[in-house]
C-alpha cells in the first residue's frame, strides 16, 4: 500500500528519537519537514559531525541509554526511527547477522513475551559479532517506553526503520508480532514492510532499503511513501543504448559512450525520470564548483574486491550505491570523444549530494567516506517520515540550498550536551576501543599454505 494523498499530520507535534543517527539523514530529513530530532550517535565523527551541522545528539551508545538513561530522554518524543548498523546483514559484510537471522528471530518472541532483558542479554554475548543483536535494539526501546515513569507509560505513537534488503525478513517479524502479539503491555500496531528503492524517490543513487512504517492502533493504517521518479533498470538502460553485453559487476551496467540520451518509459509517464549524477553535480552551487565536464564513474560497489567486476556508469545514470568506498571510486573525464583521462575523484561534498545531503553539508573528523556511505539518504528519510505520519510529500529543493553549519557557539552547546563538555568528549562517552568491531566478526584470512592449494 503507498500513499499518494495529501493528509494532514496524525500527530499534533511529532519528536523524533533517532536511534544509531550517523550523521543525520534522517535528522536532516526531518529539519526540513519541521520536525524536531534527538539522535543518539556513538561514532565520535560522526557526532562531530552533527554538531558542525546543528543537530542536538547523544554522544552514547543506544544499548546503554536504554539500559541506564532512558528516563533522561524527552519525555514528548512520539516517533521512533532508526537504522541499525548494517554491516553483519549487508554483502559487503561477512554474513554473521544472516546466518543468525532464525535466532534473532527467537530473541524477538522472547522480547514481546516479556522475558527478563538481563537474561536476553546474556544469551546474545553467545553470538559470533555482537552487532547482529543491535537490530533488536528498535524494539527494546518501543518495550522500555511502556515501561518508564517519565514517560507516562506511553507507548510510541510511529515507528520507522530501514536497513539493508537482507534485515527484510525480521521486519517482517517485527510487523508480526507488533500486530498479533503486541508489546508486553497489549499495545498493537498496524504495520507496512517492503523493499524500496530510493532513485524512485528522487535520489541520485540507486539504494535498495528494507523498510518499516507502524503506526500504533488507533491512529489508522500505515503506508509506504508513493514513488516519485521512475526505478532505474539496468537492463533497460542497456538495451535503450545498443550495449549486448552486461557489466559483470552486480546491479551495473556498462555504458561505452558518454553523450546516450535518456527515454522514458510509457508505463512511468506519470513519475519524473530517475536523476543522474549529472543532475545533482553539474551545476555550481554553495562551495562545489559544478561538474562540467562529462565524466564515467567505475565503482568497486559489487566487486568483491575483483578488479574485472568493478562495474561503470556514466554522468547520466544514477550513482552505484555510495558505499564507505565511494572515495575510491574513479571518475574518467573526456578530453574529447577518443580521449579519456582520469579525473578528480569525489570530494565528500560530492558523494554526499549523491545521497541527497545538501551541499556543503559540514562532513567532520574522520572515516568521512564511510561516514557518508553508512547514512539514510535525507530525501529517502523525508519521504518515509511524511508516509509515516501523514504529511504532504517532500519537497526536494529544500535539499538542494547548501546547508548552513552551526556557529561555534552552537557547536560548543550541542557538544555539551551530547558528550558533557564543549570541546572535548569525557567519560560518558563511548570509548574508541569498543567501536572497534571484535576479532571474531572479522574474516579469517587464508594461509599462504591454503591459498597454494
Amino acid at each position: 500500500m503507498t500513499s499518494s494523498a495529501h493528509h494532514q499530520s496524525i500527530l499534533d507535534k511529532p519528536f523524533v528519537l533517532d536511534l544509531f543517527a550517523g550523521p543525520g539523514g534522517l535528522d536532516v530529513a526531518g529539519h526540513t519537514l519541521d520536525i524536531p530530532s534527538l539522535g543518539i550517535e556513538w561514532e565520535r565523527s560522526a557526532c562531530l559531525t552533527r554538531y558542525a551541522a546543528g543537530l542536538d545528539t547523544l554522544h552514547a551508545d543506544v544499548s546503554a541509554v536504554r539500559r541506564d538513561s532512558f528516563e533522561s530522554l524527552p519525555p514528548e518524543i512520539n516517533v521512533l526511527a532508526g537504522g541499525p548498523p548494517c554491516q553483519t546483514y549487508s554483502v559487503a559484510g561477512h554474513g554473521a547477522g544472516r546466518q543468525a537471522l532464525d535466532r534473532v528471530k527467537e530473541y524477538i518472541e522472547r522480547l514481546m513475551a516479556g522475558e527478563s532483558g538481563q537474561e536476553i542479554d546474556e544469551d546474545l554475548k553467545t553470538l559470533t559479532d555482537p552487532r547482529t543483536a543491535l537490530v533488536l535494539e528498535p524494539l527494546r526501546y518501543a518495550i522500555q517506553a511502556t515501561r518508564s515513569p517519565n514517560r507516562e507509560h506511553r507507548p510510541y505513537d510511529v515507528i520507522v526503520l530501514e536497513q539493508v534488503p537482507a534485515v527484510a525478513p525480521l521486519w517482517e517479524h517485527y510487523a508480526k508480532v507488533l500486530e498479533e502479539t503486541g508489546l508486553p503491555d497489549g499495545t498493537k500496531y498496524k504495520v507496512v514492510v517492503e523493499i524500496l528503492d530510493t532513485e524512485t524517490y528522487g535520489v541520485p543513487q540507486t539504494r535498495s532499503r528494507a523498510v518499516l512504517i507502524a503506526r500504533r492502533e488507533g491512529l489508522g493504517e500505515p503506508s509506504l511513501p508513493a514513488p516519485t521518479h521512475r526505478s532505474y533498470e539496468a537492463k533497460e538502460w542497456d538495451r535503450r543504448n545498443g550495449t549486448g553485453e552486461p557489466d559483470p559487476a552486480v546491479d551495473q551496467v556498462h555504458q561505452p559512450t558518454l553523450h546516450e540520451s535518456i527515454t522514458a518509459s510509457k508505463s512511468d509517464a506519470d513519475l519524473r525520470p530517475w536523476r543522474s549524477m549529472r543532475d545533482a553535480l553539474a551545476k555550481p552551487v554553495g562551495s562545489h564548483p559544478g561538474r562540467l565536464t562529462t565524466f564515467l564513474v567505475r565503482s568497486n560497489y559489487g566487486s568483491s574486491g575483483n578488479p574485472g567486476r568493478r562495474g561503470v556508469r556514466t554522468d547520466q545514470q544514477p550513482a552505484a550505491t555510495v558505499t564507505g568506498r565511494i572515495s575510491r571510486f574513479v571518475v574518467f573525464e573526456h578530453l574529447d570523444e577518443n580521449i579519456v583521462h582520469e579525473g578528480p575523484r569525489f570530494s565528500m561534498n560530492e558523494a554526499g549530494m549523491l545521497q541527497s545531503f545538501p551541499p556543503d553539508y559540514p562532513w567532520s573528523g574522520t572515516a568521512q567516506a564511510q561516514q557518508v556511505g553508512n547514512a539514510v539518504p535525507p530525501l529517502f528519510g523525508a519521504h518515509l517520515l511524511s508516509a509515516a505520519l501523514g504529511l504532504p510529500v517532500p519537497d526536494a529543493e529544500a535539499l538542494s540550498k547548501p546547508w548552513q553549519p552551526a556557529t561555534e557557539e552552537q557547536r560548543a552547546k550541542l557538544r555539551s550536551n551530547g558528550c558533557g563538555a564543549t570541546d572535548a568528549c569525557t567519560d560518558r562517552c563511548p570509548r574508541p576501543k569498543d567501536q572497534v568491531p571484535p576479532p571474531s566478526s572479522v574474516r579469517p584470512r587464508k594461509s599462504k599454505k591454503a591459498s597454494a592449494k
